[in-house]
C-alpha cells in the first residue's frame, strides 16, 4: 500500500537516515564506545573530531566552513561578554539564512535541493547551540573560562548525535556531564542499546502504520474533502495529526536520545504525549523539553520571567514566543501560531492566578 508523501519532514529524515545518517550514527557509536573503554579523558576530543568529520563527508567543505564561521564569530563576539551583543549577533547570524542571494548560492553547492536543506536545517539547529556555549561564556567568571574555551565550543557545536535535528541540550549540562568520568560497563550499555533499538523500531512501525494506512496528510492538503467533513471528523483528523507528530519525535529525538545515553550523558526528556496534554503550558514544558529549557534560561528568565511585574511577564513570554516563531522561518502563519500559543499562556496562568486568590478559592 502506498504511504502518504505529504509530511515532508518525515519523509525526509526516514531517507536520509536509510542513506547516510544511521550509519554516521553508528559510526559515532563505535568511537564513542571505544574512546570510553580505552581514552576516557579524551573522549570529547575523539567524538568531536569525528562529528567534524561527518559533517565535512555529508555537507561538503562548503557546508562544514559555513558551521565553523558561524562558531568562530560566535565565539569571537561573546568575548566581549556582552549578553545583548550576543543576541544580536545571534540573531544576524540567523538571519543570513534566510538572505534570497545566500540562499542561491548555497544551493549551487549542491546537486539537489535535500542536500541544501539538509544544510538550511542543520546550520539552523547549531546557531541555538552557538547561542547556548556564547551565553554561558558571558556569564562565567574569568576563573572559569577554561572550561568555556574555543576547542568546547567545536566539541559542543560538532556533537554528532543531535547535529542535524536536535534535540537541544544547552551547553552547562553538555560541558558537565562529558567532562564527568565514570565507569564503563560494556554489559550495561549493552542492555541499554537493545533495549532502545527495540522501542525506536516500535515507534517507526507505528509511525509507517500511520502514514501508510490513515492519510492525515493528504485529507489536510485538499478543502474538498475537509469542508464536507462534520465537526467531529474534523477533531479525529486534529487529533490524528498530532498524535502522528508525537509518534514522529519519538522516533526523530528518540535516537540522538538513545546515542546520548551510550555516550553517558543524560538526553533531554522524550515528548509527552499529545494526549495527556490539556493546556499550552504543559505542551511547552514537556512536548520538545530541550527546546523549552533553553528558551526558558536564555530569553524567559533573563528577561524577569514570572518574578516580574504582569507587564514583565508578559513581554518576557512574548519574546520567546517571538524568538521561537522567528527560528521556525518567521513565515507569517508562524507568528499566527506563535501569538496564540501566547496568548494560550497567559489567558492559562491569568486563570491559575485568579483562582490562588483566597477569597475566589474560599468562593469555589
Amino acid at each position: 500500500m502506498p504511504q502518504d508523501p505529504m509530511d515532508f519532514e518525515w519523509s525526509y529524515w526516514i531517507e536520509w537516515g536509510r542513506e547516510r545518517i544511521l550509519w554516521l550514527l553508528a559510526g559515532h557509536l563505535l568511537v564513542s564506545q571505544v574512546s570510553r573503554l580505552l581514552v576516557e579523558k579524551y573522549k570529547p576530543w575523539c567524538l568531536m573530531v569525528y562529528g567534524m568529520a561527518a559533517c565535512w563527508l555529508l555537507l561538503g567543505i562548503k557546508g562544514f566552513a559555513v558551521i565553523l564561521l558561524h562558531a568562530a564569530v560566535s565565539f569571537a563576539v561573546a568575548q566581549f561578554q556582552l549578553s545583548l551583543l550576543t543576541w544580536l549577533c545571534s540573531l544576524i547570524l540567523l538571519s543570513t539564512l534566510r538572505i534570497p542571494a545566500v540562499e542561491e548560492t548555497k544551493r549551487k553547492w549542491y546537486d539537489t535541493e535535500n542536500e541544501y536543506y539538509l544544510l538550511l536545517f542543520t546550520v539552523s539547529v547549531r546557531c541555538l547551540f552557538c547561542t547556548s556555549f556564547s551565553l554561558e561564556y558571558c556569564w562565567h567568571a574569568p576563573t572559569q573560562k577554561s572550561s568555556h574555551s574555543f576547542p568546547w565550543m567545536l566539541a559542543y557545536v560538532f556533537y554528532y548525535p543531535t547535529f542535524h535535528n536536535g534535540p537541544l541540550v544547552n551547553f552547562d549540562e553538555f560541558s558537565k556531564q562529558m567532562r564527568r568520568q565514570e565507569a564503563f560497563s560494556v554489559k550495561t550499555n549493552l542492555s541499554i542499546l537493545i533495549v532502545g533499538i527495540i522501542r525506536i523500531f516500535f515507534w517507526w512501525c507505528l509511525a509507517e502504520l500511520m502514514i501508510h494506512l490513515m492519510y492525515i496528510h493528504a485529507l489536510y492538503s485538499s478543502a474538498l474533502p475537509l469542508e464536507s467533513a462534520s465537526y467531529w471528523a474534523l477533531g479525529g483528523l486534529a487529533l490524528a495529526q498530532v498524535l502522528f507528530f508525537y509518534v514522529k519525535y519519538l522516533v526523530l529525538y528518540g535516537v540522538p536520545a538513545l546515542l546520548l545515553r551510550m555516550d553517558g550523558l543524560k538526553p533531554p526528556a522524550l515528548p509527552c504525549c499529545v494526549s495527556l496534554m490539556h493546556s499550552f503550558t504543559k505542551m511547552w514544558r514537556t512536548f520538545d523539553v530541550g527546546l523549552h529549557r533553553f528558551l526558558v534560561r536564555y530569553i524567559y528568565v533573563p528577561m524577569g520571567g514570572s518574578q516580574s511585574s504582569l507587564l514583565g511577564t508578559l513581554l518576557s513570554t512574548a519574546l520567546t514566543f517571538a524568538f521561537v516563531s522567528y527560528w521556525h522561518g518567521g513565515q507569517s502563519y508562524l507568528w499566527y501560531w506563535g501569538a496564540l500559543n501566547w496568548l494560550g499562556v497567559i489567558v492559562e496562568n491569568g486563570t491559575k492566578r485568579i483562582l490562588s486568590i483566597s477569597l475566589i478559592q474560599d468562593l469555589i
